[in-house]
């Protein structure tokens, strides 16, 4: 069956077949997005709620466990956490990754509305959600400020027309403002003055609301004409409007505001701030929805800066702080350079090998038809130009010229017998053509488990293994095709083209190499057991060198940015923060690696920070090729210098290239312990952290257990205050109306809405004592002092309260010293847990170190799925039990190699080397086809013995072997080397591939034929009259 000859004997089909190809490849490359990685995203939503000046306590039972009860029922919902804090609740709700967003935002709406009746009457605003992960990183942050303007008048351009537009544009999830400064007037009141003039807080408030009015005041029908009746000062918009209100009057005479406190122009939390380079400003960081295009999202938001920058103010500035597209831009750059590289590396190594122009520019022909055909399939199933897409091309460049190689290889042996070309090109396609299908077919069927794998890794390969699969059915195709159609008529007969002195230089040192290998192919044919007992050595050591080789996730990238989580003691005022902050960002400042920063501290809706005694520093670094250290670098040098600032906790992350779960903790990695009994948790949490702290390699222990924040504990007398007329509501509301920064009134202008705001005077605030200075109204004309109906105490209690599912939980997170095994973390953490933590606590990882315990054992059932695949594939094609087993007898040499060279880069073996071993099962036997091919043909064909049969192939099919395999060494050698932005996380895959090929090159050309001659014999006594040399040819029997 001679495969090729169609297209041999139609030029013409055949041409214009590769220039559709090229065609529909070049569309489907213009048309394709750019991005980091593919889209791996979890559909995740977080739920939103606020009621101002409740504790975490409070918001954890009244607000989160209604929500989760019925969050709980929705459909494909895998995990849900939630944490609750001073005056804000948000649950983090994550589904199964087949769930559509769509659907699952109208199942939380729905459960938001079926929550809302146990919810607290006070909560004035309904939950909200947003399509975000909070785990994830904001695709750009800008930050606006004003060198003249107040910081609210900067809020309402940052806020009302930039927010609010970025929000819509297509792909945006959420923006969050960072240091919101929104406007509010401030009522302040004065205790001692109220109980001077008999008035309760209430008499303030009351009045408060009675002046600022915004009601319908309806509309005059006359006979011809119709009238609106509008006030127009019913509203009061601004602190000198409500300064004489009247409260009330004293003989005769009114009380004002202004007599009884203060009234200022403020913001609605004075208790939040953002920073940009040291100035305050208001920061927004903007967030993608999971699947949205970076490229895409960014690039909208800046099309739009032109038109906020007229619209604003010149004295506005609003600054591009972070984008993260410029990183994906200068990594997908550089693996597109790899790509080009690697191009010419490999036309290099064919004309260094063949030495004649026409012979490398016809297999050269592979490359680009190979690479630029895919594009369109990319195209066609929705994938993008990211790293993985990228990296599999690159790589695919050293394989998809193999198979023309092998063709071209067998033609000009023909050609050198003294055929003709045509003859020559009918005859070698012919004889090679079964090779080619066979080393195609079952190198794509190594990615066949990978595209049925589960979860995250399986999303991350699944791109990457069509991507290359599909590059090497169109080489393949192309080998059998346009390959032998271009060497039947520009092929030159040997010796017809004038030789270089480097050929001849690289043809002296291949027939050296090759009189070397005859040698020594002959002694290991006749020392056959020691051969084998060299593959048994291989084979334990390959097994020993994975248990000492260190095993990762997913490697850190270089993306020039830096988050900083800060914590302080429990307790820890607004104002003490801010100077903890500004010490830190002095320091931050001095290192020459830094560009710009941006601090935030506070909690609201939007900030990132989950209670008042944390804050948030972004650092942002110098260029690349700005800055004289790495990122992991600049990290070490930063942590020993802020840790000299007492009473401040600094913890420092270079952000994961993927979010993986919903929770955001102080440091990478996770360990969640949960229970029903809070009491049993909180106490098994204090110990195991400090067993933690004392594991080898494991650093930044923290927690998010906050459960001693200083609290003022009001027992309040129930009988006293029955008997003073005073009940219960009355004792809270005032106390939410003097420290719960309570809005009383909206002020309603023709773009926003503001609060007015009551608390009383910040001296009265400053100390638990001056809780006896408020009184409660106690009848018409009677004020209680509150100390008489309440016995105050000081205590401590949460600051936090979280929730892993619907019960309490406690997370611990950690970061590992470099040079760390995470598995080995992982393994020694769950063996402290399984021994020190009660049977009353569940335990377990989340995010990136659960996704690690989860990958590694599929990775070894997808390991041993590809193997059998493979052996499948081959068994079909040979119609053999046997020889699959010889073809794959090389695994061992490779996994050793892979792994050794791993150990000695001090690399770990992450989901990018399993990666390199599964492409290793795929390259390493196409050596070993080639030479067991061209042995059962000459059993077949000329009736050889076993052993002289394979030492001829091996001998004879060295040259393509060596061409091949030094194809696939430059497709991996840029890989390796690690050079541009974004390389150091796809080093281990192309020395894994690298190492693998160096050693099974060498072994596998002695290995091979050994086993072929044992597995003949072995042939040989299970069907007698069916042996390779007797049987029929690849494609019919040979058992």
């Amino acid at each position: 069956m001679n495969l090729g000859s169609i297209f041999i004997l139609r030029p013409v089909m055949t041409t214009l077949v590769m220039v559709a190809i090229l065609f529909f490849g070049i569309m489907g490359y213009q048309n394709l997005p750019i991005s980091d990685l593919p889209n791996v995203d979890y559909p995740t939503l977080q739920v939103t709620s606020t009621l101002p000046g409740a504790s975490a306590e409070t918001m954890a039972s009244a607000v989160s466990m209604p929500l989760e009860k019925q969050f709980a029922t929705i459909a494909g919902l895998t995990q849900m956490t939630s944490t609750s804090t001073l005056g804000q609740s948000l649950v983090t709700l994550q589904f199964d990754q087949a769930r559509n967003m769509d659907g699952a935002a109208l199942d939380v709406q729905a459960a938001i509305t079926a929550a809302s009746k146990q919810l607290p009457p006070q909560m004035t605003i309904p939950p909200t959600f947003s399509k975000v992960n909070p785990a994830s990183q904001p695709v750009i942050y800008l930050a606006v400020s004003s060198d003249t303007l107040p910081l609210h008048d900067v809020d309402y351009y940052a806020e009302t027309l930039i927010a609010q537009r970025v929000s819509r544009v297509s792909g945006v999830a959420q923006v969050q403002v960072n240091g919101s400064q929104v406007y509010a007037v401030r009522v302040q009141v004065n205790p001692q003055r109220l109980a001077t003039y008999n008035l309760g807080i209430d008499d303030v408030m009351n009045a408060v609301v009675n002046a600022n009015q915004n009601q319908p005041t309806g509309t005059i029908w006359g006979k011809h004409q119709a009238f609106t009746i509008q006030s127009t000062n019913g509203q009061l918009l601004n602190a000198e409007d409500y300064k004489p209100v009247i409260v009330a009057y004293s003989n005769n005479a009114p009380i004002r505001l202004k007599d009884v406190g203060r009234v200022i122009d403020s913001v609605q939390n004075d208790k939040e701030g953002g920073w940009y380079n040291g100035k305050p400003a208001v920061i927004l960081a903007i967030l993608k929805q999971p699947g949205a295009n970076t490229i895409q999202v960014v690039d909208n938001i800046k099309k739009l800066m032109p038109t906020f920058r007229a619209l604003t103010p010149m004295t506005v500035k609003i600054d591009v702080l972070y984008d993260q597209s410029q990183t994906i831009r200068a990594s997908v750059d550089d693996v597109q350079f790899t790509l080009l590289l690697t191009v010419g590396l490999v036309i290099f190594v064919i004309f260094a090998f063949l030495g004649n122009l026409s012979a490398t520019l016809i297999p050269s022909l592979a490359l680009p038809i190979s690479v630029v055909g895919t594009f369109a399939a990319m195209k066609l199933l929705g994938f993008s130009l990211d790293n993985l897409s990228l990296m599999a091309l690159s790589l695919s460049v050293g394989f998809v010229v193999d198979d023309a190689i092998v063709m071209l290889e067998n033609i000009v042996r023909h050609m050198e017998m003294g055929e003709p070309p045509m003859e020559a090109a009918l005859n070698g396609a012919r004889e090679i053509g079964f090779t080619i299908l066979s080393m195609t077919l079952s190198l794509v069927a190594v990615f066949i488990p990978v595209l049925l794998m589960p979860g995250i890794v399986g999303r991350l390969f699944n791109e990457f293994a069509v991507t290359i699969s599909v590059a090497i059915l169109i080489s393949g195709f192309i080998s059998l095709s346009l390959t032998p159609m271009l060497c039947s008529r520009f092929l030159r007969p040997p010796g017809k083209e004038s030789q270089t002195k480097a050929h001849r230089f690289t043809e002296n040192f291949f027939n050296k190499a090759l009189s070397l290998y005859e040698r020594s192919l002959k002694l290991a044919l006749v020392n056959k057991p020691a051969v084998l007992v060299l593959f048994a050595l291989m084979a334990i050591g390959t097994a020993v060198l994975f248990t000492m080789v260190p095993k990762g996730f997913m490697p850190s990238e270089d993306t020039g940015q830096i988050v900083c989580m800060t914590e302080a003691e429990q307790g820890t005022s607004y104002d003490a923060m801010v100077k903890l902050h500004k010490q830190l960002t002095d320091l931050i400042v001095q290192n020459p690696n830094v560009q710009s920063y941006m601090s935030s501290l506070g909690v609201g809706n939007g900030s990132p920070n989950l209670a008042l005694n944390q804050g948030r520093i972004l650092i942002v670094l110098k260029p690349r090729n700005q800055r004289k250290d790495a990122v992991n670098e600049v990290i070490h040098q930063l942590q020993g210098s802020l840790a000299n600032v007492p009473g401040i906790n600094s913890f420092l992350q270079n952000p994961p290239t993927i979010a993986i779960g919903g929770q955001v903790t102080k440091s990478l990695y996770q360990f969640t312990l949960s229970s029903p009994n809070r009491d049993d948790l909180y106490k098994s949490a204090k110990s195991f952290i400090e067993l933690v702290k004392d594991v080898p390699g494991v650093i930044d222990v923290t927690s998010d257990m906050q459960i001693d924040n200083p609290e003022v504990h009001l027992q309040v007398d129930r009988d006293k205050c029955s008997e003073l007329g005073i009940s219960m509501q009355q004792v809270e509301d005032a106390l939410d109306s003097a420290y719960a920064q309570r809005q009383i009134s909206t002020m309603y202008t023709p773009t926003n809405q503001y609060w007015v705001i009551i608390e009383v005077e910040p001296r009265f605030y400053r100390d638990p004592s001056v809780l006896k200075q408020l009184y409660v109204r106690a009848g018409p004309t009677k004020l209680v002092p509150l100390d008489t109906i309440c016995d105050i105490q000081t205590g401590v209690g949460p600051l936090l309260v979280n929730h892993l599912g619907q019960f309490s939980a406690v997370t611990i997170s950690f970061n590992l010293t470099p040079g760390t095994s995470l598995g080995d973390a992982v393994a020694k953490v769950k063996q402290l847990a399984a021994a020190n933590v009660p049977k009353s606590v569940t335990t377990g990882f989340q995010g990136t170190a659960s996704s690690f315990e989860d990958s590694f054992q599929n990775m070894w059932v997808l390991l041993l799925i590809a193997v059998l695949v493979i052996y499948i594939v081959l068994g079909i094609l040979y119609e053999s039990f046997i020889h699959p087993l010889t073809i794959l007898s090389g695994l061992p040499s490779a996994g050793l190699g892979a792994l050794l060279v791993l150990i000695l880069c001090h690399k770990d073996l992450d989901i990018y080397g399993f990666l390199g071993l599964i492409m290793l099962i795929g390259i390493v036997k196409k050596n070993a086809i080639m030479m067991i091919d061209f042995a059962m043909e000459a059993e077949r064909e000329h009736n050889k013995a076993a052993e002289d049969a394979i030492f001829e192939a091996c001998i004879t099919r060295f040259r393509p072997i060596m061409m091949t395999t030094m194809a696939a060494l430059m497709g991996a050698v840029p890989i390796a080397v690690g050079i541009g932005a974004g390389s150091e996380s796809r080093q281990p895959l192309g020395l894994t591939v690298v190492g693998g090929l160096l050693v099974s090159q060498l072994v596998t050309l002695y290995i091979t034929p050994v086993f072929y001659i044992y597995l003949d014999r072995l042939q040989g006594k299970l069907s007698p009259g069916q042996k390779s040399g007797t049987g029929a040819g690849p494609e019919e029997s040979a058992v």
